[in-house]
């Protein structure tokens, strides 16, 4: 049996790897998806105190610190009983929706672009931002550019840092908005609509206005048939910050529909012995390990998911590209047929993306924004509490205990790549054995179509690894600048 290893996978957060082995005929006999590294926040947050989980948590990751910041949050508001007031909530959601509309643009320009616009076997060396803007255009990289500086500039001036910060505490926020802040924003959020109308335009010149790529994302290689996970306002609208957790089948069927505390009844995590990551699976389904299909157990959490999971978008411009995605893909521009190709979340992805600065500008427009009621100081026993956002790799959900002083008996920890591990292990299975065949010449083209698979996902895995019951088996190499092993040591 032969081995095909790609190590490292490209861009993405984190570091993975992917092992393909081949049958003695040449063809793909299995593939795995392997994640080698250990962060375990859940274990030593543990024996903290519970207010610190928001600054603690928000350096997990770098790219979606504000997502870990607001469901660490949150989960303190839970945890000590404590409704915040109506503008607290706001301005956290506020700064949400602009972190949003950077880090959609940072995918979808720099980490999943660059295999459409330079195209799929295109060499390593130009499939990068920089090929995409010596290809498009100064002019189109200074957009990108402007866009995502714009959007940091609301978090920082909300958040107090452009990442790890430090605004929402248990019962609010610490810093409210003035009017002469409130101007800025609002400009800011003008200029990431005109960017997203920008984007629109990029999408339907360079992907879609492409044969060739609209059929690899329609192409069996990169589909499957996954249950859809997503949160939902009371109009069943996509939302980023709060709302009911609401999954459908891969019909579009309603299964479930959840406060994000009651998750336990809903969702469990399956081990594997060859992963760090969990494989998160809807109970009500049970795990029947690697397959797709009505009676699967596993679901995505990504945004193609939350599309499928809702009955619409709640802004007007996402609205109508909501209704053209779904239009184009199933023929249904209700959306209440589900898109199962993995590829089409890039363009799932640019309509959250538009909503994300349509609902910036809203917030940054409410009467209310520039209240002082900001915070109501927690006064109850804090016991136990959840705290859920959608972060863009999927459905993020905090879970604290503590003792009666606060302090952290127990942390768990569902963040969006670890809901996507299973359907990102399949995809990219599936599209090594529709792309490696008997008799093919093996090429570095070929093997990034093969990442294009788990690139759709824009997984994080720096967030996804936590510990594991018992004791993984583990390897220590020194070595030395030349590669010779000079100790080794192994558990």
């Amino acid at each position: 049996m032969t081995r095909i290893t790609i190590d490292p996978i490209t861009r993405l957060e984190g570091h993975g790897k992917i092992d393909i082995f081949l049958d003695d005929q040449g063809d793909v006999a299995d593939c795995y998806f392997i994640v080698p590294e250990l962060r375990g926040f859940e274990a030593f947050c543990v024996g903290r105190p519970v207010e610190e989980m928001p600054r603690i948590t928000s350096r997990i990751c770098g790219v979606c610190s504000e997502a870990h910041h607001l469901a660490a949050a949150k989960a303190c508001d839970d945890v000590y009983h404590v409704e915040i007031p109506p503008a607290a909530k706001k301005l956290r959601e506020l700064l949400y929706s602009a972190f949003y509309t950077g880090d959609h643009a940072t995918h979808f320009y720099i980490l999943g672009g660059p295999d459409f616009v330079m195209g799929p076997e295109a060499p390593p060396a130009e499939r990068n931002i920089l090929g995409m803007i010596h290809k498009l255009g100064v002019d189109v990289g200074k957009t990108v550019i402007g866009a995502r500086a714009a959007a940091h500039d609301i978090v920082k001036t909300l958040g107090g840092k452009t990442i790890h910060m430090v605004t929402s505490i248990a019962g609010g926020v610490t810093k409210g908005l003035t009017e002469e802040e409130r101007e800025g924003v609002v400009a800011k959020a003008e200029q990431l609509i005109e960017f997203g109308k920008f984007t629109i335009e990029i999408l339907n010149d360079v992907v879609l206005g492409n044969p060739a790529y609209l059929d690899l994302i329609l192409s069996d290689t990169y589909t499957h048939r996954f249950h859809s996970m997503g949160t939902v306002d009371a109009n069943n609208h996509v939302n980023f910050y709060d709302g009911m957790v609401r999954v459908v089948d891969v019909d579009g069927a309603e299964i479930a529909k959840y406060h994000p505390r009651d998750y336990l009844d809903h969702v469990s995590e399956h081990v594997e012995t060859w992963s760090y990551l969990k494989f998160p699976f809807l109970k009500q389904k049970g795990w029947h390990g690697f397959v797709d299909g009505a009676d699967s157990g596993l679901y995505r959490a990504t945004p193609l998911s939350r599309l499928n999971a809702a009955d619409g978008m709640a802004t007007p411009l996402a609205q109508s590209e909501y209704e053209r995605y779904f239009e184009t893909l199933t023929g249904d521009r209700s959306g209440r047929t589900p898109v199962h190709q993995t590829l089409a979340t890039h363009w799932a992805r640019v309509v959250e993306l538009v909503y994300a600065a349509e609902r910036t500008l809203q917030l940054a427009t409410d009467d209310e924004i520039t209240s002082d009621e900001i915070r109501v100081v927690p006064t109850a026993i804090p016991t136990e509490g959840v705290g859920g956002v959608e972060a863009p790799r999927g459905t993020l959900t905090h879970h604290y205990i503590t003792d009666e002083r606060g302090i952290l008996q127990k942390v768990n920890l569902i963040v969006g790549t670890t809901n996507n591990h299973g359907p990102i292990s399949m995809s990219i299975k599936k599209a090594a054995q529709g792309i490696i065949k008997r008799g093919v010449e093996v090429t570095e083209g070929a093997l990034n179509k093969i990442e294009m698979a788990f690139r759709a996902y824009d997984p994080c895995f720096a967030c996804a690894t936590h510990s594991l019951p018992g004791a993984m088996p583990l390897i220590v190499r020194v070595r030395a600048p030349d590669g010779t092993i000079l100790a080794e040591a192994g558990r």
